[in-house]
Protein backbone atom coordinates (compact mmCIF):
# COMPACT_ATOMS: atom_id res chain seq x y z
CA UNK A 1 0.00 0.00 0.00
CA UNK A 2 1.48 3.72 -1.14
CA UNK A 3 1.02 6.76 1.33
CA UNK A 4 -1.68 7.77 -1.51
CA UNK A 5 -3.93 4.59 -0.67
CA UNK A 6 -3.86 5.22 2.83
CA UNK A 7 -7.28 6.32 4.01
CA UNK A 8 -7.78 9.97 5.04
CA UNK A 9 -9.39 9.29 8.83
CA UNK A 10 -8.67 10.82 11.44
CA UNK A 11 -8.07 9.95 15.22
CA UNK A 12 -10.61 10.17 17.98
CA UNK A 13 -9.51 13.26 19.80
CA UNK A 14 -10.97 12.17 22.93
CA UNK A 15 -8.78 8.94 22.70
CA UNK A 16 -5.99 10.64 21.66
CA UNK A 17 -6.59 12.84 24.87
CA UNK A 18 -6.68 9.93 27.17
CA UNK A 19 -3.13 8.61 25.35
CA UNK A 20 -1.73 11.62 26.32
CA UNK A 21 -2.60 11.61 29.75
CA UNK A 22 -0.77 8.42 30.22
CA UNK A 23 2.19 8.41 32.83
CA UNK A 24 5.71 8.17 31.01
CA UNK A 25 5.91 4.88 31.99
CA UNK A 26 3.00 3.41 29.89
CA UNK A 27 3.30 5.69 27.27
CA UNK A 28 6.83 3.98 26.63
CA UNK A 29 6.00 0.63 26.51
CA UNK A 30 2.74 1.13 23.84
CA UNK A 31 3.88 0.48 20.61
CA UNK A 32 2.79 2.08 17.27
CA UNK A 33 0.59 -0.32 16.24
CA UNK A 34 -0.98 -0.27 19.85
CA UNK A 35 -1.67 3.40 19.71
CA UNK A 36 -3.11 3.59 16.24
CA UNK A 37 -5.78 0.88 16.89
CA UNK A 38 -6.42 2.76 20.11
CA UNK A 39 -6.90 6.08 18.34
CA UNK A 40 -8.37 4.76 15.12
CA UNK A 41 -11.38 2.56 17.57
CA UNK A 42 -10.15 -0.50 16.03
CA UNK A 43 -10.09 -3.97 17.94
CA UNK A 44 -7.24 -3.98 20.82
CA UNK A 45 -4.60 -6.26 20.57
CA UNK A 46 -4.37 -7.83 24.11
CA UNK A 47 -1.01 -6.79 24.85
CA UNK A 48 -2.45 -3.03 24.84
CA UNK A 49 -5.43 -3.90 26.66
CA UNK A 50 -2.50 -6.03 29.30
CA UNK A 51 -0.38 -2.58 29.41
CA UNK A 52 -4.16 -0.63 29.94
CA UNK A 53 -5.41 -2.71 32.50
CA UNK A 54 -4.62 -0.71 35.83
CA UNK A 55 -6.96 2.42 33.51
CA UNK A 56 -9.40 0.51 31.82
CA UNK A 57 -12.89 0.28 33.49
CA UNK A 58 -15.20 -2.43 31.82
CA UNK A 59 -18.59 -2.18 31.22
CA UNK A 60 -21.20 -4.10 33.33
CA UNK A 61 -22.20 -6.61 30.14
CA UNK A 62 -18.36 -7.19 29.46
CA UNK A 63 -17.96 -7.96 33.11
CA UNK A 64 -20.94 -10.97 32.99
CA UNK A 65 -19.20 -12.43 30.00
Amino acid sequence: MTPNEIPKEKPNPERVAVLRSLPLEVKEKITGEEAAAFMYCRPLPDSLLEKLKEYIVLDEKDQQA
